[in-house]
């Protein structure tokens, strides 16, 4: 089946972001359900930190052990211990690390299912009025940055996080006043680290929103490329496009910005608390206070104290971004769903109904206004009207895209909008010069309408649309669609959508001009096609051209949003209105 995909982006259309309390419940959700993992990454991290602690420890030892006069073989044995610590520390490493993936890639799944679960369930006219390219952004890179975050950053900062507060414990351990001091000479480190988080969140929504925008833009001009090179446009979409870029451009350079000043700052505070320890740590070797071995322990903690802190700064930008990525990808979870509350009853026969309808888009006036309309089964009814008039908009309610927001469309009596998709699709189609295929094979792309269908069932729905090109393919219905595989020209795709609406079978067809966009050659097949689709159902068309209008058993016409006129052409003709005028002055051009 096909759909119109309108866009009409805008800030009251944008796609919901979730708060962040909302993306710390769903990131607790997500460790609840690998808790046993989540603990055990926690627990190998303990060892292989209190691992990592014994080597300044012995190496301040040696230092102690030859000052008093210690030999060799005191020397070799704590060096060979220092060996042992260390391929602990690296075993025990690897294998958090390890486990921390298998978490990662287990939550990042359970991500990626719901997000598309998400995405299915959102009404079709919510997400069309946000953009594709807002959605497919955030199914893509957001979901690739939460990935990220979940399966290398958040493991890492975990791992180094706890390394870092068993150093600093062992410092104090080896003296509470160099510990105190080393600890002071830290706060550059907290001060660059805040300065960041203050300013790198609504860095990254912007950046975030601006990577949305380039591709709705470049999704909007890629789809109209027929429409705009036949109105000339293309200078105007040129500067547009350039315009988007150099907004996500400045996004990009803010957040380099950042990271730059984050990075710098905490190269240098590194150094600070080592410098503070060795010159204190002089002093009271002076005064007997403390041993070499001791201040030797201390200043090499604390330079080891810079591997796991960096690691875990460094990780702070991913975290960061991850954490505005998701909350991007959980705003979803904000959209209302088409399959909450108990189900609809199955209507009672196929006559269509429009009473009292009122719709308006967001941040609008009134589209369609007080419409009543009864389609009666099998008829074939044309929507006219001047640009603008609510045609299409009725459609979309006629095909349950929309809702009223007074009022009520029905089929056997049943609102529209409650019929879940699959049940929907049983009824009603909306049929439009768009189409959609996927990626897959032509067995998959048919099976969207009919999952149960069998081979026989998918070839006579092409057969019946002429796509005679099916034996033509190297692997038949198993030949793969897309970039890598069969690539299909305009006509075959528009007759493999339409094959899609012969296996959902609906009784009516909501036509909004599906030929209008296409080059003779290919409306001329599709039209073709058509004719066997439409065969015995009821037929709703959007008439652009009056000829539809002229076959159809009744024309129902629409101004500022109101039906003035229903019945049939020469009805219609003899009653000398706005049908009759716009009639003949279709026909006299003509003619002419």
């Amino acid at each position: 089946m096909t759909t119109g995909t309108g866009t009409g982006t805008g800030p009251g259309n944008a796609l919901p972001v979730a708060t962040g309390a909302a993306v710390r419940r769903a990131a607790l959700r997500l460790i609840r359900l690998e808790r046993r993992a989540f603990l055990t990454i926690l627990a190998v991290n303990a060892l292989a930190a209190a691992a990592a602690l014994a080597a300044p420890w012995i190496v301040g030892r040696i230092v102690d052990e030859v000052r008093d006069g210690a030999g060799t073989g005191t020397v070799d044995r704590l060096a060979l211990a220092i060996v042992g610590f260390a391929l602990a520390q690296l075993l025990l490493t690897r294998w958090a690390r390890y486990t921390g993936h298998r978490f990662g890639e287990r939550s990042i799944a359970r991500v990626r299912e719901e997000y598309a679960e998400r995405a299915l369930a959102a009404p079709a006219s919510v997400v069309e009025r946000a953009g594709t390219g807002d959605l497919t952004a955030r199914g893509t890179t957001d979901v690739a940055t939460v990935g990220t975050g979940l399966r290398d950053a958040l493991p890492d900062v975990l791992v180094n996080t706890v390394q870092s507060l068993f150093l600093v414990a062992a410092v104090f351990a080896v003296d509470p006043l160099l510990g105190t001091v080393g600890l002071i000479g830290l706060i550059g480190v907290w001060l660059v680290t805040r300065w960041y988080l203050r300013r790198a969140e609504s860095a990254y929504h912007e950046e975030g929103t601006a990577n949305s925008d380039l591709a709705e833009e470049l999704a909007a001009t890629a789809t109209g490329s027929r429409t705009v090179e036949a109105l000339g446009l293309q200078q105007r979409r040129i500067d547009a496009a350039e315009t988007v870029v150099r907004h996500c451009l400045r996004t990009r350079l803010r957040t380099l910005h950042l990271r730059s000043v984050l990075y710098t700052g905490i190269d240098i505070s590194y150094l600070l608390p080592v410098a503070a320890v060795v010159l204190l740590g002089s002093a009271l070797i002076d005064r007997g206070t403390v041993t070499l071995g001791a201040v030797v322990a201390a200043a090499l903690y604390l330079r080891q104290l810079a591997q796991p802190l960096d690691a875990v700064l460094m990780r702070v930008e991913q975290l960061q971004s991850a954490k505005v990525a998701f909350a991007r990808v959980e705003g979803l979870g904000l959209l209302p769903r088409t399959d909450t509350g108990p189900p609809a009853p199955e209507p009672d026969g196929e006559r269509i109904e429009i009473r009292d309808a009122h719709f308006a888009y967001d941040g609008g006036g009134d589209v369609v206004r007080g419409v009543e309309l009864t389609v009666r089964p099998g008829e074939q009814l044309a929507l006219v009207g001047p640009s603008g008039a609510g045609k299409t908009t009725l459609g979309r309610l006629l095909a349950g895209l929309d809702t009223p927001h007074t009022g009520s469309v029905t089929v056997g009596g049943v609102p529209v909008a409650a019929l879940d998709p699959a049940r929907l699709r049983r009824h009603i189609a909306l049929v439009t010069q768009e189409h959609h295929i996927f990626l897959g094979t032509v067995r998959d792309n048919l099976r969207i309408a009919a999952p149960d269908a069998d081979d026989t069932a998918l070839r006579a729905a092409l057969a019946a649309v002429g796509a005679d090109w099916l034996t033509e393919l190297p692997a038949g219905l198993d030949t793969g669609i897309g970039v890598d595989g069969h690539v299909l020209d305009g006509a075959q795709s528009q007759q493999l959508a339409l094959a899609r609406v012969v296996l959902a079978d609906p009784h009516t067809l909501v036509l909004d001009e599906a030929t209008a966009l296409l080059d003779p050659r290919t409306a001329r097949h599709t039209e073709r096609a058509l004719a066997a689709v439409l065969a015995g159902r009821t037929v709703i068309a959007v008439a652009h051209r009056l000829q539809t209008a002229h076959d159809a058993d009744r024309v129902a016409v629409m101004e500022d949003g109101r039906l003035t006129e229903l019945g049939t052409h020469d009805e219609l003709v003899a009653a000398g209105g706005a049908y009759a005028a716009l009639w003949h002055s279709w026909h006299g051009g003509e003619s002419g």
